[in-house]
This record gives C-alpha cells, structure tokens and sequence, in this order.
C-alpha cells in the first residue's frame, strides 16, 4: 500500500468516525471464509457496516478525529474489525447472536455516544442498551399512561354521573 492510499485511507476512516457514535472494535480472526461470510450478512441484516481494518490506519485515523476514544486505540492488537451503526446496540447484537455457534467475534472494546467500554465483558450490558427510539417510546408510554387513566376516569365517572342526573330529574317529575 503507498503511502497516498494509506493517507486517502485514513481520511476515509476518520470521516466514519466523525459521522456516527457507535462505533464497535471487534477480532474475527481465526473464521474461515463462509462463516465470515456469513457474519457480514448478519451484520447487514442489522444495519451494521463491517469492515477489516489495519490497527496502524485506525489509530492514526482515531487522533486524527475531534473525538475523545481514550483507551479504545490500545485494544488495536492483532486482528481488528471495526462495527458501525446507527443504533448503539445493535452490533452487541449481532456479536451475542453470532456467537451462539461460534467463539469470534470477540468485542475488544466500543465507543457509544462518546462513553468508551473496553473488553469483552460489556458485551451483555451493550447489547441490552436501548436504542434512542426505545428510549423515546417509552418516555411516551409513561407519559400517556396518566392520561389514558384520566381520560377513562371521566369516561366511566361521566356515565355514572349522567345516571344519577337522570335518575333525579325523574325523581322530580
């Protein structure tokens, strides 16, 4: 590789990690070809980019960016692979499901909206995060509940109400 194409490289990987902030750092080595194959098509059933990278470009690309990855860049042992997503969970997904038959994708670390987890252990906690629309339906949910309840308060209060109106205007005829 000349150094033009590592630097035009760089530049490629520094524009990824400026645009998302999920970012997950995984070793797939040791896979062989079809079961690689078959991760990527997981990975782009879930909307995940999957790319092998050079631990050298992603590094220089990681200080090269306005972010703060902090110990991220000394995961950059060995076999690397990076994971981009929009949603935070969704790549400790598909490396909890993948690993259902499988011992790789190994997590070596993730950034997530500038929180940084290093080491395989987070992956339960990450894969259990909730994405911002979860988070947002939620909120809602617990928001309309009260309203909901209030609304069926009036509804049933409302009909007893109209019945002992009636039952008294009848009374006085």
């Amino acid at each position: 590789m000349t150094r033009e194409e590592k630097s035009k490289v760089i530049e490629d990987l520094t524009a990824q990690l400026a645009d998302t902030s999920t970012i997950y750092i995984a070793d797939i080595s040791g896979l062989d070809a079809g079961t690689t194959s078959n991760l990527r098509r997981a990975c782009f059933k879930a909307n995940v980019k999957l790319a092998v990278v050079k631990n050298t470009l992603l590094t220089k690309a990681m200080e090269a960016s306005d972010k703060d990855f902090g110990d991220l860049p000394t995961t950059l042992k060995g076999n690397t692979s990076i994971m981009i997503a929009e949603t935070g969970n969704a790549p400790a997904k598909v490396i909890k499901e993948f690993r259902k038959k499988n011992e790789k994708p190994v997590l070596k670390g993730a950034f997530i909206d500038e929180a940084i987890y290093v080491g395989d252990e987070y992956l339960e906690a990450l894969s259990n995060i909730k994405s911002k629309e979860e988070v947002v339906g939620d909120i809602i949910g617990l928001l309309q509940s009260p309203a909901k309840n209030v609304v069926s308060a009036l509804k049933s209060s409302g009909g007893k109400l109209a019945g002992i109106l009636k039952t008294l205007s009848e009374k006085e005829d």
